[in-house]
């Protein structure tokens, strides 16, 4: 088992859930995500160009290898129709090593 798997969890925000569907379903076809946990909608508040918005957003969690974030990336900002969508890529320090391997499994 490789215990130097180097996984990211990647999280991003669209604005309804046929976008959810179609981006969680590209991530994964292309291998460019192992999982894709698609979270109920909920509402975001931010700073957008000076102004105070708010906007109902569903939440992505995708599970990754470090090597296939650069895709994953620019996959989901192809299909974003956010002019900057959020995408953070969270480091995952530690794990039970047979989630990580699948994660590097799922992602060659």
């Amino acid at each position: 088992m490789n215990t130097n798997v180097e996984a990211l969890i990647v999280i991003t925000t669209v604005p309804d859930e046929i976008l959810a569907v179609k981006i969680t379903e590209s991530l994964l076809q292309q291998s460019f995500a192992a999982c894709v946990h698609v979270l109920p909608a909920g509402r975001s508040h931010y700073r957008w160009q000076g102004k105070i918005e708010q906007a109902a957003e569903i939440t992505l969690v995708i599970k990754t290898s470090r090597e296939r974030y650069r895709q994953l990336e620019d996959e989901i900002k192809r299909l974003h129709p956010y002019e900057v969508p959020e995408i953070l890529a969270l480091t995952v320090e530690t794990g039970l090593p047979a989630y990580l391997e699948w994660i590097a499994n799922e992602t060659r």
